[in-house]
């Protein structure tokens, strides 16, 4: 009776797994077909599709559901892309350690390549994978990291990492740093209730946080 009991435990914990990476999971909400979309939704495709050369991926697929919410949402990435206050390197270790927080798997797929490019160090990226605190990083790396790791897991900020940060980036550095974070979380939630997978034959990057 006890070895049948463990058994069950060992396959619900394998089963919650393979959802939380992605393997075996089912696509609850997979592009729209175009014949299938309202003229709002028609709209919003072809304004992506004018930006990026390519119909809505990713979560902007899912959000398509409510055109505006996907139109607002693309406008948010363009900004994060184009108008951040920080360098490249800064926003994508924001969004790296968002995506490990919530083990989103689409979104660090595309963004650990972008981090890459953008100088953040390879030990630095497969520390923040491993979900620990890297040994060895910059200062204003240091401090941002610090920063968005208390509030994701804090839902709260100490005097010494916001005094930290606020020396070293100042209050819009502060707002943009909590802001990227809320927004890659806010796709990561979406993502993650959608079951949005990767591309086919691509192997999840993050292994799921014990429970």
């Amino acid at each position: 009776m006890t070895t049948g009991r463990v058994t069950r435990t060992a396959l619900t914990l394998l089963a919650c797994a393979m959802l939380s990476t992605g393997a075996g999971a089912q696509d609850r909400l997979p592009p729209l077909p175009a014949e299938k979309m309202t003229e709002a939704q028609k709209k919003a495709a072809a304004d992506f599709a004018a930006v990026r050369n390519t119909p809505p991926t990713g979560p902007f697929s899912v959000m398509l559901r409510i055109p505006e919410l996907m139109d607002l949402t693309f406008k948010w990435r363009q900004h994060v892309q184009m108008r951040s206050t920080f360098d490249q390197r800064l926003t994508e270790l924001v969004i790296l350690v968002t995506a490990r927080h919530w083990t989103q798997q689409y979104e660090w797929n595309a963004h650990q390549p972008a981090a890459l490019k953008a100088g953040l160090k390879q030990e630095i990226i497969a520390a923040i994978a491993e979900g620990r605190r890297p040994d060895r990083m910059a200062d204003d790396e240091a401090a941002l990291y610090d920063l968005v790791t208390e509030v994701l897991h804090n839902q709260a900020v100490s005097d010494p990492t916001y005094d930290r940060a606020l020396a070293k980036f100042g209050e819009a550095g502060i707002v943009e740093a909590t802001s990227v974070a809320g927004y890659y979380a806010m796709l990561a939630m979406v993502m993650n209730t959608a079951r949005t997978p990767l591309a086919p034959g691509t192997n999840p990057p993050l292994a799921p946080f014990p429970h």
